[in-house]
């Protein structure tokens, strides 16, 4: 048979992974700023661009996108050629995906901090931004799978399946999520507003943690887990139940980030079942990872590859076991809004894609670079420091975020809330948060010693930029469906394997979006909500443009402790009006949507000066540049035309004369200031945000005041 030469691209497999380690610094540099912040916030050194909402974003991007995103590339660009047995189709593309995404990792470096942000947890970037990650990544996915489709390998190895699920779902996933109205070059609404919103969000979120954190990490674990252990995977009939199962579970499980909100009851009840069901096909793949190192055991002692590999294996294991517990009602009264949602998510991503990301990468740069890795020694210090950093920093914030529910929910023999004061339940977790802070600090130790040590690697080898081999032609043949080989009739066929895929993604998404956006019963409207006044829209959009969102949730729950402590529990039709909905995922401040009337004009605007001065040993920063900063009037035309175009019933020409309205509200809480003594002028940023949050949850009756 005649053999064909040709070569691997190995230089944009290097890109990558020189990437993932320039990326992983800064944004656990980032990480470990912030987490400083929430204990001492001067550490943002009055700079509005260094505050922790402004920061926050920027880290999970970072975190998600920069350094997990290009070890995903960079493990995929090697994987791919190799068992395809092909270069990839396109060295243009290669070079096009490589650069666009450091480009768009560079905006988003840029603007966040800015305060150009849609406030949707993972997709928090601007329109124009979200159309250049769809051409990156069509760019990458063609590449992907026209390289697939040329391969000289008959069946595609397990790993693909993976890779090709990850490319479908992602692009299904921001189309949806990223359907949006432009507002001006940098602002936008989305077009789903209130419930509706909150479910495509986190249908969008809870799936980019599936697809992007969780299917192309499992595909690198089949490929690179049985290289450095030189094993066969364990089970290939376990691989096909698990990734068929995975993909078709998961796409159902997001609104268990929406249990006891407004959120239909329904759509809350299939979140938990499915999550629940998850289990199964995530410990399938966690166990056949595992049960590849059978026979390999006693090689796991002395090799730290495979001790990052079974460690990040592990750590898989314990989160997706510790996701769909938390998605039991009785267990997400406790945990939700609290410290614990943090440990988890990030037992994740450090434990799991961080640790994997450091076991291929002490795997791969040796290979490439043709020698052995400069110092064993070093990378079992940093398994070490990485592992107990994780302890440090998963562990303090469990204890964290039990204390803070034990004490939002404590009330006294007469029954009465024990701790009425917010603040006094921060005060309580500040230690925690001193040990999370040092848990991060040893896991970015642990990547500067990464660092050094692959450059010491590479230095003393020899990089092949295109890596010489051969193989046979693949000779297609006419073959039938057969009876018990449905799956291996189906991994010859790329194109249809995708579309397959694809089918099985999108079940569970129209189920759920479908009837919660058509059937009018989903979601009572509410005859006296109103839309916003131009000056509380301004105002929502410097909430949005600060991050307030990160701290504060606006979901009163149906509990007896937060109506006693907010007011009445929130009504979905409150929320019609809402582009984007702002519920939050995290209570580091209380909770403001029963915000309304509450406080004073007074209070806030001093509030906002230093928050000390209205509550002392508050965590929270001052906001000097507000009172300030001049509001954008400019853009209330822009504004209004685009919420109208969404369905916000502002009347026609209503953009022509809304500023008129504006500055009618602005001077009626200028005057109320002056009046106490505090001369302020009317067209600053924070007349329009005490405006928003004086409006919050009065629309309703049984506001508590």
């Amino acid at each position: 048979m005649q053999v064909e030469k040709f070569s691997y691209d190995n230089l944009v497999v290097k890109q990558f992974a020189i990437a993932t380690l320039f990326w992983g610094v800064i944004g656990m540099l980032v990480g470990l700023t912030i987490a400083l912040q929430l204990y001492i916030p001067e550490l943002n050194f009055g700079i509005p661009y260094l505050t922790f909402g402004r920061l926050r974003p920027l880290h999970t991007n970072a975190v998600i996108f920069a350094f997990v995103g290009n070890m995903i590339f960079a493990g995929i660009y090697y994987s791919v050629q190799r068992v395809c047995k092909t270069r990839m189709i396109s060295d243009f593309l290669s070079k096009f995906h490589f650069w666009g995404w450091q480009f768009i990792i560079v905006a988003a470096a840029i603007t966040l901090p800015l305060g150009f942000t849609t406030s949707k947890e993972y997709a928090e970037l601007e329109w124009p931004i979200d159309i250049m990650i769809a051409v990156v990544w069509l760019a990458f996915g063609y590449n992907l799978i026209a390289t697939i489709v040329k391969r000289r390998e008959k069946h595609m190895y397990v790993a693909l399946w993976f890779y090709i699920a990850t490319f479908v779902t992602i692009t299904v996933l921001h189309v949806v999520n990223s359907l949006e109205i432009p507002a001006g070059i940098l602002k936008s609404y989305p077009i789903f507003a209130g419930v509706q919103d909150a479910l495509v969000q986190w249908w969008y979120a809870h799936n980019a943690v599936a697809f992007f954190l969780t299917t192309p990490f499992l595909g690198l674990m089949y490929y690179f887990l049985p290289k450095a252990a030189n094993r066969p995977v364990y089970s290939y009939r376990l691989s096909i139940l698990h990734f068929w199962a995975l993909i078709f579970l998961y796409i159902w499980a997001g609104p268990h980030h929406l249990l006891y909100t407004a959120l239909p009851d329904w759509a809350q009840s299939l979140g938990t079942v499915f999550s629940i069901m998850l289990i199964a096909p995530s410990w399938g793949g966690m166990l056949n990872g595992l049960l590849t190192l059978r026979g390999a055991w006693d090689r796991v002692r002395d090799n730290p590859i495979l001790k990052f590999m079974v460690v990040a294996v592990t750590a898989y294991g314990m989160s997706t076991f510790e996701g769909p517990m938390l998605s039991l009602k009785s267990v997400n009264a406790i945990t939700h809004y609290t410290d614990w949602t943090i440990g988890h998510a990030h037992l994740g991503a450090l434990g799991w894609n961080g640790l994997l990301t450091f076991g291929i990468l002490y795997w791969l740069i040796p290979v490439m670079w043709k020698t052995e890795l400069y110092s064993k020694k070093l990378a079992n210090v940093h398994f070490w420091i990485s592992t107990l950093g994780i302890v440090f920093y998963s562990i303090p914030l469990y204890w964290a975020g039990l204390t803070q529910s034990l004490m939002w929910k404590q009330f006294t023999e007469l029954g009465v809330l024990q701790y009425p004061n917010f603040l006094e339940t921060v005060l309580q977790i500040i230690p925690m948060y001193i040990l999370r802070s040092v848990g991060g600090f040893l896991f970015i130790a642990g990547i500067f010693l990464c660092v050094y040590n692959l450059v010491k690697t590479a230095k003393k080898g020899s990089f092949e930029k295109n890596e010489e081999a051969e193989a046979a032609p693949l000779i297609k043949e006419a073959d039938k469906l057969k009876r018990g080989m449905i799956h291996r009739w189906l991994e010859k066929r790329p194109i249809k394997f995708a579309l397959l895929a694809t089918v099985v993604i999108l079940i569970g998404g129209l189920v759920e979006l479908i009837p919660t956006y058509l059937v009018k019963s989903n979601i009572p409207t509410i005859e006296s909500v109103k839309p916003y006044t131009p000056l509380e829209l301004h105002g929502r959009d410097i909430y949005i443009r600060e991050g307030c969102n990160t701290c504060h949730s606006q979901m009163v729950r149906p509990f007896r402790s937060e109506t006693e402590r907010y007011g009445e529990y929130s009504k979905a039709g409150e929320f019609v009006y809402d582009h984007p909905f702002l519920w939050g995922s995290k209570r580091t401040g209380p909770d403001l949507h029963r915000q309304g009337g509450k406080y004073s004009n007074v209070w806030h605007y001093l509030h906002f000066e230093d928050p000390r001065q209205m509550s002392p040993g508050s965590i929270m920063p001052p906001y000097p540049w507000l009172l300030t900063n001049s509001l954008d009037t400019s853009s209330t035309s822009a504004k209004i035309n685009a919420m109208r175009t969404i369905g916000v019933p502002y009347g026609e020409e209503y953009e022509n004369f809304a500023n008129k309205d504006l500055m009618n509200q602005a001077n009626a809480i200028a005057d109320d200031l002056l009046n106490n003594g505090i001369p302020a002028d009317p067209d600053k940023d924070v007349i329009a945000l005490i405006a928003y949050l004086q409006r919050l949850g009065t629309d309703i009756k049984g506001n508590k005041k």
